[in-house]
């Protein structure tokens, strides 16, 4: 007879377990509360498994039937968090939350919370948040060259009173009331259903404070929070629903960063629905929900235009114009729909709300004229988990994750056990052979060192005055070697350096005003000129062998041509680069001429003629690609035409997205 009550066991763990329907499951009256014992150790895992719900149905599916209680979730027990999935808990690990509390660890204090955590960046802009795919925001903030954490750590002492101050703002709210802090999120207990050393956990901040301050008593304001499931008659096709969803309990979830909006109404009775003999499954009834994405985070630097125009003052380029204008066009759709849903919100039971930074917190609580959500509701929660970029599906995730029930194994600890683990390991690490030590380097060496980073920068940079001011105000020699020598052997001066980097200006920099000495071999025998790799560079060798004269170096020991004159160079370079436009310009022409008389050249080898390289648009017959078009453009300009072409290119672009948004296009 011990075989019917273990299936039911079963049975009811490989459903989803919800906290507002646990009467119908028989769950409720088989729970009591942990009792706290420090010798305990929580085992990181976790039988529930992240439940990706789709756009049209919202369903809230079971886990598969494999999964045993005990497995599959993460948790990171130095912030005091539990993750649906491993790479939910990878992309904590590169939260700011957890860098920080890394360094708090490192200096010997305690880690902060969640909620701690974003009061003490409260007065920075824009966090590090997690991307809908990865985690990051906007998916480029790895280039951001001062983060949140970094602004952090420089303000942590004036933070630190600033925090005090603001215990009783109004701003707070923002963040949530103080539910639980100092306590770890979830509250765990014991039940028949379970195996020995396995229990459910329940998230804090889905009671009031009062509720917590009487865990005696949780079970009953668990009771209080059992609603009959919803029965709505059929939806019709436009997919407004019925009277009836909007009049029992439910709770609004919100989202904002990065340009992003994402919220939901969610009714908390469950709605019931039946798929042929099977039982009853559990769907969440979603009332309202809506998303909104505008582009106002400056790409490959982070942070918000008003941000970057309060720190650095405004900027006048098309892109940032039109980023000024997404942000306010956000904060307006922003606070015309919560003024839409005021009926919503106002019967709401709680509100979670994510909103990190000055600017997202002042789109929604202002204060503005008809302002409706208040930072100082009691209503309002934060997320007590890791969340990813605001989107629907990232709300409905987030829902499912605060009302189901997690299980978990917390195993007891061997005291005993523990002590010969950790000997056992002291001892291995004792008898593990020392890493050979680096050998010191003297003052000199590290000097050394120091100005081979900072000429070697100074080369592939071109600077020819600060080259020569560096060389001239740290009394170095212009041949000065650089260190170590066995990773410089190929270009162990400045001269090599420069001629290898294919620097005209430097080459004729350093050996006119700088003295340096060409005659001078590299460990491979090869001195600066053989280095060059243009014909640029090899003249201006030989212009500065015209310039200091025949009797100044071994012109043929250093390997450098007869002298030139620089009038001579700069006119061959004129000639050559003349030739070069003549000879293109006939090309054109008599290729105008043919396809006036011949037109488009149509041939079978098309094809293998481009992957070859050999076949042209003009020869295929096919219209040029606007990649092929570009590459035109910018064939035989330098680097900086380039990139000041391109700059134009881009500017051009957003002033006509810009004009067309005006005209309302």
């Amino acid at each position: 007879m011990e075989g019917a009550p273990k299936r039911a066991q079963d049975d009811v763990l490989r459903r989803p377990l919800y906290v507002y329907d646990l009467l119908a499951e028989g769950v409720l009256d088989t729970l009591a509360p942990k009792p706290t014992d420090t010798s305990e150790r929580q085992d990181q895992t976790d039988s529930t498994t992240p439940w990706p719900a789709s756009d049209d149905s919202q369903r809230i599916t079971s886990p598969s039937p494999s999964l045993a209680p005990g497995t599959g979730a993460q948790a990171c027990s130095l912030c005091g968090l539990t993750f649906a999935s491993v790479l939910d808990q990878r992309g904590h690990q590169k939260s700011d939350l957890h860098h920080y509390n890394l360094k708090q660890k490192l200096r010997g204090q305690k880690p902060v919370t969640e909620n701690e955590f974003e009061k003490l960046i409260g007065d920075l802009d824009e966090s590090l948040s997690g991307s809908d795919s990865e985690d990051s925001e906007d998916g480029d903030d790895g280039d951001r060259k001062d983060t949140t954490l970094t602004a952090l750590l420089r303000k942590q002492a004036t933070l630190a009173d600033r925090t005090k101050a603001q215990d009783q703002d109004e701003e707070d709210g923002a963040r949530g009331p103080r539910t639980g802090v100092g306590r770890p999120p979830m509250m765990w207990f014991k039940s028949t259903l379970l195996p020995e050393h396995q229990y459910f956990g329940i998230y804090r901040v889905l009671f009031t404070n009062e509720e917590l301050e009487k865990e005696d008593q949780i079970l009953q304001a668990i009771r209080k929070r059992q609603l009959p499931p919803l029965s709505l008659p059929k939806v019709p096709k436009d997919g407004t629903l019925p009277a009836i969803a909007y009049s029992g309990p439910h709770i609004f979830l919100c989202m904002i960063g990065g340009g992003h909006f994402a919220a939901m109404v969610v009714a908390l009775a469950p709605r019931s629905t039946k798929n042929g003999t099977g039982p009853m499954n559990r769907e969440a009834t979603v009332l309202a929900h809506k998303t909104f994405h505008r582009y106002t985070t400056r790409r490959k630097q982070g942070g918000s235009q008003s941000a970057n125009d309060n720190a650095k003052g405004a900027a006048h380029s098309a892109g940032s114009t039109l980023r000024r204008y997404n942000e306010q066009a956000l904060v307006d759709d922003v606070r015309q729909l919560l003024t839409d849903w005021k009926a919503l919100l106002d019967t709401s039971d709680l509100l979670f709300i994510r909103a990190t930074g000055v600017t997202n917190r002042r789109t929604l609580f202002g204060p503005y004229e008809g302002q409706v959500l208040r930072a100082n509701d009691t209503r309002i929660r934060g997320f007590p988990f890791s969340t990813r970029r605001a989107t629907q599906n990232e709300l409905m995730r987030s829902f499912i994750e605060l009302t189901r029930l997690k299980v978990k194994e917390i195993l007891p600890v061997d005291p005993d056990a523990a002590l010969q683990a950790a000997a056992a390991k002291a001892q291995a690490a004792s008898s593990k052979p020392s890493k050979p030590t680096q050998p010191k380097l003297s003052e000199a060496e590290e000097t050394a060192l120091l100005h081979t980073q900072q000429l070697q920068a100074l080369i592939r940079r071109s600077k020819v005055p600060a080259l020569l001011s560096y060389l001239k105000s740290n009394t170095l020699p212009p041949d000065f070697s650089f260190q170590p020598a066995s990773a410089n052997h190929h270009a162990p001066t400045p001269l090599h350096f420069a001629a290898a980097q294919n620097s005209a200006p430097l080459v004729i920099g350093l050996l006119t005003r700088g003295g340096a000495d060409p005659t001078i071999s590299n460990g491979d025998g090869k001195t600066a000129f053989e280095l060059a790799g243009d014909r640029g560079t090899r003249d201006a060798f030989r212009v500065a062998r015209h310039e200091l004269g025949e009797k100044a170096w071994d012109w043929e020991a250093a390997k450098i041509p007869p002298a030139m004159a620089k009038a001579e160079a700069d006119k061959r370079e004129e000639r050559e680069r003349k030739e070069a436009d003549h000879k293109e310009a006939e090309r054109r022409k008599a290729e105008e001429e043919r396809l006036k008389k011949e037109g488009p050249k149509v041939s079978d080898g098309g094809a293998a003629s481009r992957r070859r390289g050999a076949g042209s648009v003009l020869g295929t017959g096919a219209e040029k690609s606007a990649e092929e078009k570009r590459r035109e453009e910018v064939r035989g300009l330098t680097p900086e035409q380039k990139m000041k072409l391109e700059r134009e290119r881009r500017a051009r672009a957003a002033e006509e997205r810009l004009r067309r948004m005006q005209n309302g296009g």
